[in-house]
C-alpha cells in the first residue's frame, strides 16, 4: 500500500509570513491544510492536496480540530498591534492569548492525540528580538535571552513552551528566530507592514522617506520568500533541529539610508516620476534603543544543519517589492 503523503498544517496561513510559507509548501506533493481567520487564496501553481480552514483559534475546540491528524504544524500566528507593529502594551491579555495561549492550546491538542506513531513536528516563527538589548552587532544564537518589550517576552514564553514539550517527548519542536522580514513577490496575497514596504508605499505616494537616524544603522533584511524556503528545508531535518532555537538571516547588514535611497530610485524608474527625498527626522516618543542599533544575523548553524541559503539578493528583493507596490497590486491586499 502506498503511504499517504504527510499532512502539514500552517496556522496563520493568511498572515504575512504564513501566506508565504503556505505558497512554498503548496508547490510540493504533500497534504496541506491552511488555517486562518480569513480565507486563504490558493496558489495557481499548487501541487499539494490543499484543504482551507477558516477558524478563530482563540475559541474553544478550534485548535484541536485545526491540527487533527497533522504530521507537521507550522505555527505562524501572532498578535498585530496596529501601526506600530509588534509593540504591545505591558500586560496586554488579548495579545498574550494569541502569542502565548495559542501555543499552549496547540501543545495540549497534540499531546492529547492518540495512535500516532511518532510525535508530530512543530516549527515556530520566532524573532531575533527575543534576545533583548545587546551590544553585539552580529548575533549567532549564543546570546542570553533578556527580552525588553512585551511582544518579545510573549514570543519567548511561547518558544519555551514548545521546547519544554519537545523535551517531554510530546512533540518534535524547533524555533526559527527570524531577522527583519520584508517584501513582495508575484504571488503575494497579504500586506507587508514592515519598514521596507512602508517606504515603498510612501515613495509610490510621492512622500519623503523618513529615517530616525543618519542612515548608517544596518539591518539584516531577509526576503519573505527565503523565510518560506527555510521552513520547508527545516521539515526533513528535524533530527538535527529539534529542541533548539535557530537564527535565520542573510548574514549581511544593509545601511538603511542607502536602502531607502534605492527604494526611491526603483519607484522613480517604475513610475516615471522624480525620486522622492530621503530625510532624517526626529524620532517619535515610542522609539526604542534597539531602533538605533545595527543587527546582523549569523545563520551558519542553521545553514549547516539544513542546506538552506538565502536566494533573493537585497537588490532583487527591493525590485520585486517596489514593483508590486508601483503596480497598484498592494492596494488589493488585506
Amino acid at each position: 500500500m502506498t503511504p499517504h503523503p504527510p499532512l502539514v498544517v500552517v496556522l496563520g496561513a493568511a498572515g504575512f509570513v504564513g501566506s508565504a510559507v503556505f505558497r512554498e509548501l503548496a508547490r510540493h506533493p504533500i497534504r496541506l491544510r491552511a488555517v486562518s481567520r480569513r480565507k486563504t487564496p490558493l496558489p495557481h501553481d499548487a501541487r499539494a492536496d490543499i484543504e482551507v480552514v477558516c477558524a478563530d483559534l482563540t475559541q474553544p475546540g478550534q485548535m484541536a480540530a485545526a491540527v487533527a491528524g497533522a504530521d507537521v504544524v507550522i505555527h505562524s500566528l501572532a498578535y498585530i498591534a496596529g501601526a506600530s507593529t509588534w509593540r504591545i502594551a505591558d500586560g496586554d491579555t488579548v495579545a498574550e492569548r494569541v502569542n502565548v495561549g495559542l501555543m499552549r492550546d496547540l501543545l495540549r491538542a497534540l499531546a492529547e492525540r492518540s495512535g500516532t506513531r511518532q510525535p508530530p513536528t512543530v516549527l515556530f516563527t520566532g524573532s531575533v528580538t527575543a534576545v533583548g538589548p545587546t551590544d553585539k552587532e552580529v548575533l549567532d544564537g549564543t546570546e542570553p535571552d533578556r527580552p525588553q518589550g512585551e511582544y518579545e517576552r510573549q514570543k519567548l514564553a511561547a518558544e519555551r513552551l514548545l521546547l519544554d514539550a519537545d523535551a517531554a517527548g510530546t512533540v518534535r519542536g524547533a524555533c526559527l528566530r527570524l531577522t527583519t522580514v520584508y517584501g513582495y513577490s508575484a504571488g503575494s496575497t497579504t500586506r507587508d507592514k514592515g519598514i521596507v514596504s512602508s517606504m515603498a508605499r510612501r515613495a509610490v505616494a510621492g512622500e519623503p522617506l523618513t529615517m530616525w537616524h543618519d542612515g548608517t544603522v544596518r539591518r539584516d533584511l531577509l526576503h519573505v520568500d527565503d523565510v518560506a524556503r527555510a521552513f520547508w528545508d527545516a521539515v526533513p531535518r528535524m533530527d538535527a533541529l529539534a529542541g533548539k532555537r535557530w537564527l535565520i538571516g542573510t548574514g549581511q547588514g544593509a545601511p538603511l539610508g542607502p536602502v531607502f535611497t534605492r527604494v526611491s530610485e526603483l519607484v522613480s524608474a517604475q513610475t516615471g516620476r522624480q525620486p522622492v527625498p530621503v530625510v532624517s527626522v526626529t524620532p517619535p516618543d515610542y522609539a526604542e534603543t534597539r531602533d538605533f542599533r545595527s543587527v546582523i544575523i549569523d545563520s551558519s548553524p542553521f545553514q549547516a544543519a539544513t542546506g538552506w541559503k538565502p536566494r533573493v539578493s537585497l537588490d532583487e528583493g527591493l525590485r520585486l517589492t517596489t514593483q508590486f507596490c508601483s503596480s497598484g497590486r498592494e492596494a488589493e491586499l488585506s
